[in-house]
């Protein structure tokens, strides 16, 4: 049954009127009237009573037009449905982040997404970096962020732009007190870093500024990958922690935040997707890549209003 047909007898019903039905579908009335007898020899049954002087529906028809009706309805809406998928107004989109403090550039990005796809519906994961690749690259996930330089495999990158270090201090070390924090004036002080295998880069830039610097503190890697976690070590004594800045955000009483100098930490967070992105990705992307987006994660200003808090 041809859903032309079906719209060809809703307008006949509706006018009961074989010309105005005509003009209003921009028809060729001959045309109109014979897609009806086909509608009718298809279907086995008479539709219309017709005379030259009126039209009226037979039982038969009156059945089909409530039904008619709902199909073209639902016809109508699968198309639409259909359009906005294509176009990435409509869907899901499956993002992978890592483990630690969730970026707030990230978090904003989201946010502005979800205005502008609001058909959309995020579906967010932790997984560690090296996982991420391997689920971009499989379609497990459609887009997953990742500190660099990281092993992406020929996938395609966008950067988000870069986030600074910050070192989580309790507010009774001797350093506490400080506005800034040079790795060289950590002396013996124990360092808590989150597990390597959730952030690789970050925790190897860190370990590449300590010798940089000729710092050698003892490094305690969190038993887990939590930004909580390596909090309650600082509090608790156990050392200083060096974390993303985004953590600053993080309420921790008796810690104190300070930005990371001399050498000043940084890595670059990108967006890995598949070289083909489908429509709803590639405007993730857009809006990623937009002037908007080019803000630093976090700069040194939010962190030292932390701090003096």
């Amino acid at each position: 049954m041809e859903l032309r047909r079906l719209r060809y007898f809703i307008a006949v019903a509706e006018q009961l009127n074989f010309r105005r039905a005509a003009e209003q579908l921009h028809v060729a009335q001959p045309a109109l009237s014979q897609q009806i007898r086909k509608l009718e020899n298809e279907l086995g049954v008479v539709l219309l009573f017709r005379t030259k002087r009126s039209v009226a529906l037979t039982p038969a028809g009156s059945a089909l037009f409530d039904e008619a009706v709902r199909i073209l309805r639902q016809a109508d809406t699968a198309a639409r449905v259909a359009r906005n998928a294509s176009q990435g107004s409509l869907g899901r989109l499956r993002m992978a982040y890592p483990p630690g403090a969730l970026p707030s550039q990230l978090a904003d990005l989201i946010s502005r997404f979800a205005v502008h796809y609001p058909g959309v519906e995020v579906v967010p994961e932790v997984i560690p970096a090296s996982q991420a690749v391997h689920d971009v690259l499989s379609g497990r996930v459609d887009v997953a962020v990742a500190a660099m330089p990281l092993l992406t495999r020929g996938l395609k990158t966008t950067s988000l732009g870069h986030e600074r270090a910050v070192a989580a201090i309790p507010d009774r070390h001797r350093l506490s007190g400080r506005q800034e924090l040079a790795l060289d004036t950590l002396g013996e002080t124990p360092l808590i870093l989150l597990p390597r295998a959730g952030n690789p880069a970050f925790h190897d830039g860190v370990l590449a500024a300590c010798r940089s610097t000729g710092a050698a503190p003892a490094i305690i890697e969190a038993s887990e990958s939590s930004v909580d976690h390596a909090l309650l070590l600082v509090a608790a004594g156990a050392g200083i922690a060096l974390l993303p800045a985004s953590a600053a955000r993080y309420s921790a009483p008796a810690v104190r935040f300070l930005p990371v100098v001399q050498p000043q930490l940084e890595t670059e967070l990108v967006l890995l997707s598949r070289g083909e992105d489908e429509a709803t990705v590639a405007g993730l992307l857009r809006l990623a890549m937009s002037a908007e987006s080019r803000r630093p994660f976090a700069t040194a200003r939010p962190v030292l209003e932390l701090a003096a808090s």
